[in-house]
């Protein structure tokens, strides 16, 4: 049973990461961080990336740890599952990150 929450871990640390760069876009956004300046840019920009560096490491540890060779029809599976983690944690997650911008009340 161990080898079904390997087979979704990829995916689990993609949907964590996915709402962990979504809420703290949202709450920089709401809380002003674009314009708190820290020595690595605006506050903002630094918790986006912050939280997709930690989520892209978590998914590589993944991808790492499947088994090699992939052999019975459970090792092909968690091997699916960690590229699926590693691929959508960049897909989705880069372009929030790279292109963060918060709307302006007017």
């Amino acid at each position: 049973m161990i080898w079904l929450l390997r087979v979704i871990a990829g995916p689990l640390v993609w949907a964590a990461g996915f709402s962990a760069v979504y809420a703290l876009h949202g709450i920089g956004c709401a809380r002003g961080w674009p314009g708190v300046a820290t020595p690595l840019g605006p506050l903002h920009d630094a918790a986006l990336i912050g939280a997709l560096v930690v989520a892209l490491v978590a998914a590589a540890l993944i991808f790492v740890r499947r088994p090699r060779p992939p052999m019975a029809p459970e090792d092909r599976l968690i091997t699916y599952g960690a590229w699926i983690g590693l691929i959508s944690v960049g897909f989705t997650l880069f372009p929030v990150v790279a292109v963060s911008t918060c709307a302006v009340a007017g």
